[in-house]
């Protein structure tokens, strides 16, 4: 039986997801960001949790643990370099590890750069990507604690990753990521009509969460760093991408 997600707003702007193992009953949330709205959905769907996969330390990402340990017995998993910061944490992850969740699999891949401990999840047969707050629909995440080449080089192993994965970031912040995309590259065809997409989506009061890394690698000014079109945005012809990809970054940042 196929992997149920559920994807739902929690906070202001974070994004909520929780995939469900129909064959087990397991129930893994991705990141905390509170607690309610999780115990809201999993109320509505009957399931009842048995994992938190934490992508990273920040508070809005992690808030949310302690209370939902209160009400389940459950397993916190998280990066090994950022255990230290995260509350009720009880695994330790790294690069190359695989999670269980029932009997769904998650590959732990290190993409260190808006944190140095950051990391996703990859479940490779359900073609679902938790990204965290390293890539985004149309962006990607502040660089905090590394430098943009280690961001660069962490979004070069999430692009590797199948066309068809879907993408599940953090946060809805993808109509602020389209125009700053089209700001970038206004003339792009295939931009406008995924930005237009997304406004409608947005009027709609739906989430515009997952995408696909197909669309992003297509889309994405962050992960299209190695294009002409780019370079020329921020007058680095023949520039390397990493630079090219730091200082579209420094350029978002004052966007």
């Amino acid at each position: 039986m196929p992997a149920q997600i559920e994807v739902f707003p929690c906070r202001s702007d974070n994004i909520g997801v929780l995939i469900h193992d129909p064959a087990t009953g397991a129930t893994a949330a991705i990141d905390a960001p509170e607690a309610d709205p999780i115990l809201e959905v999993l109320a509505a769907r009957n399931w009842s949790l048995t994992d938190i996969l934490v992508t990273h330390k920040h508070a809005d990402h992690v808030e949310g643990i302690l209370p939902l340990k209160d009400r389940y017995d459950i397993r916190v998993v998280g990066p090994g370099a950022e255990a230290d910061a995260i509350p009720g944490i009880d695994v330790t992850v790294h690069d190359g590890d695989v999670v269980k969740v029932g009997q769904l699999a998650a590959k732990v891949i290190a993409t260190p750069g808006h944190t140095a401990g950051h990391i996703a999840y990859w479940f490779e047969r359900e073609e679902a990507l938790f990204a965290g707050d390293t890539l985004f629909a149309l962006g990607c995440g502040r660089i905090f604690e590394n430098t943009p080449e280690e961001m660069w080089q962490s979004l070069q192993k999430l692009a590797a990753l199948p066309d068809a994965t879907r993408l599940y970031c953090g946060h809805e912040y993808t109509q602020s990521n389209a125009r700053f995309a089209l700001a970038v590259t206004p003339d792009d065809p295939a931009l406008r009509e995924r930005a237009a997409a997304i406004d409608a989506t947005r009027a709609a009061g739906k989430l515009t969460i997952p995408s696909t890394l197909g669309e992003e690698k297509a889309t994405n000014p962050f992960l299209r760093a190695g294009e002409p079109a780019l370079a020329k945005a921020v007058s680095l012809e023949n520039g390397r991408a990493a630079d090219v990809f730091a200082a579209l970054r420094r350029w978002k940042d004052k966007f």
